[in-house]
C-alpha cells in the first residue's frame, strides 16, 4: 500500500504553504519528513489525513484516493498533544479505539499490551493530567497505535521525552514497522531520521530540496568529515586546500573536507607534528546535509 503523493500544492490566500510535493512512501517502510519550522510538514500530514483539501494535485493511498472512509487505517501522532486531561487513560482509550471501529474487549486486550510494553500498566485508572510529560506521550502515541494502523504518521514523536524513553519509543516504532505498518515521521532530531529511515524528503519553504535513499543523498553530497584527535594544535589545517569548514574539538577538530582527495592532504599535513590518537574519514552527516541546504534561510 504506497502512499502517493502527485504535484500538491496548498495555498492559503495568497501563500503557498506546499508548493507541486510529489513522494512515493512504499509500504512496511520509515519515510524521514525533515524541515525547518514552517516549511510545511505539518500541512501536509493534514492533507494525507483529509483534514485539509488540497489547492491542486492528488494524494492516493495503493492507487486510491485517500478520505474519511480510510481514517481507521490510518494512525496520526500530532505534533501539538491533545488528549483529555480530565479523563482516565482507559476510558480516553478505548473511547477513541471504538471510534476506529474496534470493539472495547479488543481495544482494553491492546491497550493492557501497550501498557505493559511502556512498563506503565499502573496508568489505566490514571488521568492524564496526572502524569508526566513523557508519560502522556507515550499515552498519546498509543492512542495513535492502538487500532493496529496499515499506516502511521508521526509528528515530531520524541519530542519532550528523556533518552531512556526516547528508547522505547524507538523500539516500538521499529516493530510495528516489522510487522507490516508503513511509518512517516517528521523530526527536527536528525540522528533519529539517519538511524530509522531508508528514504526521506527535506522540505524547505513547502518545496522538496533533498529527496530520496539516505544512502544516496550522502554519496552525492560528496564532501566528507574529517576528525583528528591530536597532541598539538591543529588550527593550522583550517588552511589546507579542500578544506570547507573547520570546528574545533576538546581535544583536536572535526574538518569537513570537498572529497577524499582533500582529506589526503589534511592526513600528510599533520605528519610529524606530533602524536596523532585519531584520524577518522567519515560520511557526511544528514544535519551537515541540512544545513547546508536549508541553512542560509533557515538561520
Amino acid at each position: 500500500m504506497s502512499l502517493t503523493l502527485n504535484q500538491v500544492t496548498k495555498k492559503f490566500g495568497t501563500f503557498t504553504a506546499v508548493d507541486r510535493l510529489s513522494l512515493e512512501i512504499p509500504e512496511k517502510e520509515m519515510f524521514g519528513f525533515l524541515g525547518g519550522n514552517g516549511a510545511g510538514k505539518t500541512t501536509t500530514f493534514r492533507m494525507i489525513l483529509g483534514f485539509l483539501d488540497q489547492t491542486e494535485g492528488s494524494i492516493s493511498w495503493n492507487g486510491e484516493e485517500i478520505n474519511y472512509d480510510k481514517s481507521h487505517l490510518i494512525g496520526y501522532l500530532p505534533e501539538e498533544r491533545g488528549l483529555y486531561p480530565k479523563m482516565k487513560v482507559k476510558e480516553q482509550l478505548v473511547y477513541l479505539a471504538r471510534l476506529r471501529g474496534m470493539d472495547k474487549k479488543e481495544a482494553l486486550k491492546e491497550l493492557d499490551h501497550w501498557l505493559e510494553r511502556f512498563k506503565v500498566p499502573e496508568y489505566k485508572e490514571k488521568k492524564v493530567e496526572e502524569l508526566s510529560k513523557g508519560n502522556q506521550q507515550k499515552i498519546q502515541f498509543i492512542s495513535a497505535v492502538i487500532h493496529r494502523p496499515k499506516m502511521l504518521i508521526l509528528d515530531e514523536p520524541f519530542s519532550g521525552l528523556d533518552p531512556v524513553n526516547v528508547e522505547m519509543l524507538k523500539d516500538a516504532v521499529v516493530s510495528l514497522k516489522e510487522n507490516g505498518t508503513s511509518i512517516v515521521f517528521s523530526s527536527h532530531r536528525m540522528e533519529h531520521v539517519e538511524e530509522l529511515c531508508e528514504n526521506l524528503c527535506i522540505l524547505h519553504k513547502g518545496k522538496p530540496v533533498v529527496q530520496g535513499s539516505l544512502k544516496d543523498i550522502k554519496r552525492s553530497f560528496g564532501k566528507k568529515n574529517v576528525r583528528v584527535k591530536a597532541d598539538f594544535d591543529t588550527s593550522f589545517l583550517e588552511q589546507i586546500p579542500g578544506v570547507v569548514k573547520y570546528k574545533r574539538l576538546g581535544e583536536g577538530c572535526q574538518l569537513q573536507v570537498e572529497n577524499e582527495a582533500a582529506s589526503q592532504y589534511v592526513f600528510e599535513a599533520i605528519q610529524g607534528k606530533g602524536f596523532v590518537r585519531t584520524f577518522e574519514l567519515e560520511e557526511p552527516s544528514l544535519n551537515d546535509i541540512f544545513i547546508e541546504k536549508v541553512g542560509a534561510s533557515y538561520e
